[in-house]
């Protein structure tokens, strides 16, 4: 998805601005990658599979539980979906993460 953002907005390669924001989209687009990465990695982590029956139907089990995550108490579920949100904002240009 990055190379091919940037790849269609740095065709007009004479520009200069076209280059930036050809770059611009390609680095919000990792940063997008890491956030989903992130939050597959802790889903697996906690429910010990991918597969969606799996996880919704042992999600009201561990809602309660705690993980630490950057020196904080959080539950894995809030930070699931945080995760996961920001990496589709971020693959959609969204608000907070656009440049």
């Amino acid at each position: 998805m990055g190379l091919c953002s940037y790849l269609l907005i740095s065709f007009w390669f004479t520009r200069v601005q076209a280059n930036k924001a050809a770059i611009k989209a390609m680095v919000v687009n990792r940063v997008s990658d890491l956030f989903f990465t992130v939050g597959i990695l802790i889903i697996f982590y906690t429910f010990q599979t991918v597969e969606f029956n799996t996880v919704f139907g042992l999600t009201p089990y561990v809602v309660q539980s705690t993980i630490l995550f950057g020196g904080h108490a959080v539950s894995p579920v809030v930070l699931i979906a945080a995760l996961l949100f920001l990496g589709a904002m971020g693959k959609s240009a969204q608000i907070g993460l656009h440049t």
